[in-house]
C-alpha cells in the first residue's frame, strides 16, 4: 500500500505545482488588462484552477504525504523536517494566490505586472529545495 500512496503523493504534488506555476502567470497577464471580457475570462480561469485543481491537489498531497511519514517511520528525519518547512511556506503561498485571485475577481488588483513576475518564481525555488531534500537527503 505504501507505494500506491507514494504514487498518489507524487501525482498530487505534480498537479499542485502545475497550478502553483500557472496561476501567477495568469496574474501577470490579467494585470495587463482592464475590466471587460478578457478580464472575465482570466477570472474564470483563475477560479477554476484554484478551486478544481490546485486546492484538491494540495489536500491530497498533504494527506498522502502525512500518511507516508507515519507509515514509513520518517518522523525523526531531519531532511523531512526541512522539507516540511518548505512545504508549509508553499502552502501559505497557495493561500496567498487564492487571496489574490479573489482580489482580481473583485477588480481590486493594485500590484504591477513586475510584482506577479517575481511572485511567479517563488514556487519554483521552493520546489527545487524540496526535490533536493527528498532525493539527496543531505542530513
Amino acid at each position: 500500500m505504501y507505494l500506491w500512496i507514494k504514487a498518489l503523493h507524487v501525482i498530487a504534488v505534480i498537479a499542485w505545482m502545475a497550478g502553483m506555476l500557472y496561476l501567477p502567470r495568469l496574474f501577470v497577464y490579467h494585470s495587463q488588462v482592464g475590466p471587460g471580457v478578457q478580464s472575465d475570462t482570466f477570472k474564470q480561469m483563475e477560479r477554476r484552477l484554484s478551486r478544481f485543481i490546485m486546492t484538491p491537489a494540495m489536500v491530497v498531497a498533504w494527506l498522502a504525504g502525512l500518511s507516508l511519514i507515519i507509515r514509513g517511520g520518517l518522523e525523526h528525519s531531519l531532511w523531512l523536517h526541512a522539507k516540511l518547512v518548505l512545504v508549509v511556506v508553499l502552502t501559505f503561498l497557495h493561500f496567498y494566490y487564492v487571496f489574490l485571485a479573489g482580489v482580481f475577481a473583485r477588480d481590486h488588483n493594485r500590484h504591477s505586472t513586475g510584482f506577479f513576475r517575481i511572485l511567479n518564481e517563488i514556487p519554483t525555488l521552493l520546489m527545487i529545495g524540496v526535490v533536493i531534500l527528498v532525493v539527496v537527503k543531505p542530513f
